[in-house]
């Protein structure tokens, strides 16, 4: 824990001169705001209220007050679990916050978010997070975005002395470095994470001085002084604005209360320590400085205290008063509404173009239409990536939107998700699918999750794309099929294209969306023949099956890969006298459960086949929605197809042996058309 006599030798280091009378008296009545604010909330916590759990920042108020004040109106900020002080600083409304806190509709995320999840976009409140350290990537996309755009906006991501030892921190600066982002990094060092002292788990002499190797410039400062704060964000915006990239500082602070409102903790803390910080409130001491300024007197003081605490008390009346949400109002928060499409998607033509060039193509299109979309990903730029799919882009569109990134898969995917809640529309590649396991919060926790956790405000359109699936020997971590992982994913939606024209035609639907997709596409179909796909640009309706071929006897659903293997073992049943009806669903969700239903009670039998693993795989879910729509028709239990219990060998013939096959496939028709 750091000695409190530290902060004299930092504090010797700055001035007052930063600050007016006027701008410490605006500050002053923040502090209070905010301390009455979190010192009702944990009343209100205790009388049952406020339920589930909120965390004080009581105590570090000069920090929300010192680095907010230097914020222009279009600046934003991202925050974390602790972050009333910073959104209130900001310019959030007391009322919509203790109404969110209370669970109320009114609440700024429609009493669905909490505490933790407190946005304002208006505000430029980007949103706390319940995540350790996923404001930083976030806040790298979102500015990249303002960089873009050249509105010389800055942002301020807040984050904890624990989030300063996860990979997201050593991510996020090195690329906020490198592209020269304008971002403030500021750690509340606050001298523990949950219980563990700070010192007990961070190497280094300080926080700060880990931005020497990144080449930011960095400080430590008192974070209990409004004046240091202020001082030092009014430096590093400077910086930002000027185009010089970000700055990490550190702020020593402390909390006076325990980790959350809900922990019930044995002491580990001692009395000492507490008091000796205590002794240091940042709103005593600058009450003491504006008293020896001849700016603040007992009875002022005592005006202004009244003040915060009648306009609370005003907010809490308020968010009592207001409603709880209904679960049908919830429902429709979970997931983006879909952009109808302009025109009826057109005939394949004769063209013939491969699957890869099909979702090049689109990319090219889609980019042209509309200059927010960009694309990120590591080598995507004047190579094309390993299999080729960006190639042509960096020279037609320029770095700044194919952009090159660092072997960074979890900073790639959230400052993709940043970038798209601040405007833009961002595809994200993960060179082999199976890297996506890297990017899991980005894609879980944020992106899927941001537009009902922040009440329905969040745009999140971002495109998280990759090849998956078996097939040219790569092994077991790079041949992966892991659509199952997101199916489970409320906000989330999941395109598996099969061919090269829904490839182009998904490809342009996913960008348009204004919420995330996950993109499969599989190695294999990279490596097929050309096929017929216009020239001109096209979206599809995701959740529409396509009915490749036509039959009678059974019903089959494939996806990806396994839909040509599908087609063949049809062919080959043909001739034994067996028709086969083959489906691609083409998404994955949304499942056209219909198109499917439709043809089983057309056939009476149904086979279900996927490349990945049979227990646990999308198969099951799809069987599953067959029974229930159409089990009265099924003269047969549905049979599924899918890989061994195993990782993907390397050896080739065992690769082949793992991969269902079109053998596979026809040896199941038979066994639901034999069945009696």
């Amino acid at each position: 824990m750091t000695d409190p006599s530290i902060l004299d030798t930092l504090r010797q280091e700055f001035t007052n001169n930063t600050l007016g009378p006027d701008d410490r008296l605006a500050a002053l009545k923040m502090m209070l705001r905010i301390r009455r604010f979190e010192t009702r909330a944990k009343e209100l916590f205790l009388q049952g209220v406020i339920k589930g759990t909120a965390h004080s920042s009581v105590g570090q108020e000069a920090i929300a007050a010192g680095a907010c004040a230097v914020l222009e109106p279009r600046d934003f900020v991202l925050t974390h679990h602790r972050g009333h002080g910073h959104t209130i600083a900001k310019g959030a409304d007391l009322g919509r916050m203790f109404a969110e806190l209370m669970g109320r509709e009114a609440g700024y995320c429609a009493g669905l978010g909490g505490s933790m999840h407190i946005a304002d976009f208006e505000n430029g409140i980007l949103g706390a997070n319940g995540i350790v350290g996923a404001g930083m990537g976030l806040g790298t996309g979102a500015a990249l975005a303002e960089q873009l755009d050249g509105t010389v906006a800055i942002g301020i991501t807040f984050f904890g002395d624990g989030a300063a030892n996860e990979g997201m921190f050593h991510e996020a600066m090195n690329l906020a470095a490198i592209w020269k982002l304008p971002l403030i990094f500021f750690c509340e060092n606050n001298q523990y994470g949950l219980t563990t002292a700070t010192e007990a788990v961070t190497a280094g002499a300080t926080i700060a001085g880990r931005a020497d190797a990144y080449g930011v410039p960095n400080e430590r400062v008192d974070g209990n002084d409004l004046a240091a704060i202020h001082a030092a964000v009014t430096r590093a915006a400077l910086r930002a604005r000027a185009g010089d990239g970000p700055t990490l500082i550190e702020a020593l602070t402390y909390r006076w209360d325990d980790h959350s409102m809900r922990a019930n903790l044995p002491a580990y803390r001692s009395e000492e320590e507490e008091e000796a910080w205590k002794s240091r409130d940042p709103i005593i001491r600058l009450g003491a400085d504006m008293a020896a300024r001849s700016e603040l007197d007992d009875t002022r003081y005592s005006a202004l205290t009244e003040a915060a605490e009648a306009e609370i008390e005003a907010a809490i009346d308020w968010a009592k008063s207001q409603s709880e949400p209904e679960m049908e109002g919830a429902m429709a928060l979970v997931s983006a509404p879909r952009p109808p499409l302009q025109a009826a998607p057109p005939a394949t033509g004769n063209r013939e173009i491969t699957y890869a060039q099909a979702i090049t193509e689109a990319f090219a299109q889609e980019m042209a239409r509309d200059k927010d979309v960009i694309l990120l990903g590591e080598d995507i730029g004047k190579t094309g990536g390993i299999f080729g799919l960006t190639r042509g882009l960096f020279e037609e569109f320029g770095p700044n939107r194919v952009r090159d990134t660092p072997i960074s898969e979890g900073a790639i995917a959230t400052c993709g998700v940043g970038a798209a809640m601040r405007g833009k529309r961002v595809v994200v590649e993960a060179q082999l699918w199976d890297f996506v396991t890297l990017m899991m919060d980005a894609i879980v926790n944020q992106a899927a999750k941001a537009r009902f956790m922040l009440g329905g405000k969040a745009k999140v359109p971002i495109v998280f794309r990759g090849p998956q699936g078996a097939g040219i020997r790569l092994a077991a971590q790079h041949c992966q099929s892991l659509e199952t992982f997101f199916a489970n994913v409320p906000g989330l939606e999941i395109y598996a294209p099969s061919s090269a024209y829904d490839a182009k035609g998904l490809m342009a639907a996913a960008i348009r969306h204004d919420g995330p997709v996950v993109f499969l596409e599989h190695k294999l179909l990279y490596l097929g023949k050309a096929q017929p796909v216009p020239e001109d640009s096209y979206a599809l309706e995701p959740g529409r099956a396509r009915i490749v071929r036509e039959g009678t006897d059974c019903t089959v659903v494939a996806t990806l890969a396994m839909v040509e293997r599908a087609v063949l073992a049809a062919e080959k049943l043909a001739g034994e006298g067996i028709s086969v009806e083959v489906i691609d669903p083409r998404t994955i969700k949304p499942l056209d459960i219909d198109t499917i239903a439709d043809s089983v009670r057309k056939t009476n039998r149904a086979v279900v086949v996927h490349e990945a693993p049979l227990f646990g795989g999308f198969g099951g879910e799809i069987a599953s929605a067959i029974t229930e729509s159409a089990f009265d028709w099924l003269d047969a239990p549905v049979a599924r197809i899918g890989a061994p219990e195993m990782p993907v060998p390397y050896n080739d013939r065992l690769e082949r042996q793992y991969m269902p096959d079109a053998r596979r496939i026809a040896e199941a028709v038979k066994s639901v058309c034999y069945r009696r």
